[in-house]
């Protein structure tokens, strides 16, 4: 799938859960949790960006380090954002003995990491 489209997709999907957080969870969550919440949905939009500058990028050069730094971000939005939204969550979700979701926070965080590097990588191979 096209990398714009993709990031188009995860734009709206954050806007959702955004509003989803500030309308519906804000009662019914603690403040410490929703600052968790909110958190993943502002991860989530930072690398929807990048993903979107990545796939720009990749329509002017032909680095196909830009389209694996994209799908860096994409996995890191998964296992950052989503485990943080999972987290914050989980007692609503009845989900308190899921302890396997604390480690993949740090793993999406590292995705993100190498996303950032492999697009440094991309760009200064492009000359950009």
């Amino acid at each position: 799938m096209n990398l714009v489209k993709i990031a188009a997709i995860s734009g709206a999907v954050a806007v959702i859960l955004g509003a989803f957080g500030a309308h519906s969870l804000k009662g019914a969550l603690p403040a410490e949790q929703l600052q968790v919440y909110e958190t993943g949905v502002r991860y989530q939009f930072y690398h929807t960006l990048a993903i979107l500058l990545c796939g720009l990028l990749l329509r002017q050069s032909e680095s196909g380090l830009f389209k694996t730094s994209a799908y860096f971000f994409l996995a890191g939005i998964f296992c950052f954002s989503g485990s943080l939204y999972l987290l914050s969550s989980r007692a609503l979700l009845g989900i308190e003995n899921w302890s396997f979701l604390g480690p993949v926070t740090p793993v999406g965080g590292l995705f993100f990491i190498i996303g950032w590097l492999l697009l440094f990588a991309g760009a200064n191979k492009s000359k950009l």
